[in-house]
């Protein structure tokens, strides 16, 4: 087993086998979103995170899991007094984040992914329709806080807790799996707060307060750490992943370019283009993120009439890769097309520039 020191005297995190453990000398006082003797305010002096081997199956583990994180809390000597929680994630790739200031200190450790490396595969963004039949891959926090918060600001602290995941996704750009939205998390996640109860009463837990702003801070670092952890996750991952994420798979653009006469391209063809040029990349890319603004009702208003602006905003491909001369393309031809307006424009001259300097030998 390894040993790791928390903040607060006599509070250590131990890794053995499939278990990560936060165990304390003295009872902390916890709230939490655990499911096993989790809920309200208590006391404990053990938080388990227990990883879910593979060989134990997901429907299993959802209709009886009670058995599977007691007989891992017994390899620590525990019987029913602890809160535990279940993860996907490989426990040893955890990531742990401490910071002081003054006497008041706090530790954040986070564990993400599923059971085969994946992040994104599992995310989803609350308040969205979703149907999941597999509940693998989660996020899992501990905060232990060495310092005396109210109950009422732990209910904050675990708020703050929620915000700076959120926070930490979106800097990563993690997509919901069912809309490819920016995700607010998993449908398994789960946070526990805990505090050693020392020192003056502290009564604001939010992002704005000296703990919240430790907490946040810690959190926020701890998530992104665990998550690109993960073997499956690149923060700088390529535009071919960027889009599949938001479902725009590369099968699924070059399906519908096709439906344009003179723009008959694979998979792989487009998949190539996009790969040829970084400036390619770049303007889909950035055409994918004004195709999300104008979705939200973000646009300003200066780009109300979307139709000419997302023609105007694709012509810029063809000044960009000296192909002016191409002809523009017809309305007919964007309205076969069922693509988001911006990518559609890009995209459809971006493939018309590429197919017409292949022709002659210049496609890299």
């Amino acid at each position: 087993m390894k040993k790791f020191e928390l903040v607060g005297k006599g509070i250590n995190l131990i890794l053995g086998d499939n278990v990560l453990a936060v165990l304390s000398d003295v009872p902390l006082n916890t709230v939490s979103s655990a499911f096993h003797n989790g809920g309200g305010v208590k006391k404990t002096k053990a938080i388990l995170n227990v990883e879910v081997l593979k060989s134990c199956s997901d429907q299993y583990l959802h209709d009886n899991p009670e058995p599977y994180i007691t007989d891992s809390a017994r390899k620590f000597g525990l019987e029913e007094s602890f809160i535990g929680m279940v993860t996907a994630a490989a426990v040893q790739n955890f990531s742990l984040v401490s910071k002081r200031n003054g006497e008041l200190a706090v530790s954040v450790i986070a564990t993400a992914a599923d059971n085969e490396g994946n992040t994104c595969n599992f995310a989803e963004s609350a308040g969205e329709p979703i149907d999941i039949q597999v509940h693998e891959g989660t996020i899992n926090i501990i905060v232990v806080i060495d310092g005396n918060p109210t109950e009422s600001c732990l209910v904050g602290t675990l708020i703050t807790v929620t915000e700076a995941k959120m926070a930490a996704l979106r800097e990563l750009d993690v997509r919901s799996r069912a809309s490819g939205d920016e995700a607010t998390g998993t449908v398994t996640d789960a946070i526990v707060v805990a505090e050693t109860n020392r020192g003056a009463p502290i009564v604001y837990g939010g992002p704005a307060s000296e703990l919240g702003q430790l907490v946040g801070y810690c959190t926020r670092k701890a998530v992104k750490e665990a998550v690109t952890k993960a073997n499956e996750f690149m923060p700088s991952r390529s535009i071919k992943e960027r889009l599949r994420e938001r479902h725009l798979s590369i099968a699924k653009l070059a399906s519908e370019l096709s439906k344009v006469n003179d723009l008959k391209v694979d998979e792989q063809t487009l998949a190539k283009i996009l790969e040829s040029e970084p400036l390619f990349a770049l303007l889909v890319l950035a055409a994918a993120n004004m195709d999300e603004d104008f979705k939200k009702g973000l646009l300003p208003s200066e780009l109300s009439n979307v139709d000419a602006v997302s023609e105007r905003f694709g012509g810029l491909v063809l000044e960009a890769t000296k192909s002016a001369s191409i002809p523009p393309a017809s309305k007919v031809d964007y309205d076969s097309v069922d693509l988001p307006p911006f990518t559609k424009s890009v995209l459809i001259n971006l493939v018309r520039s590429a197919l017409s300097k292949e022709k002659t030998g210049n496609l890299k």
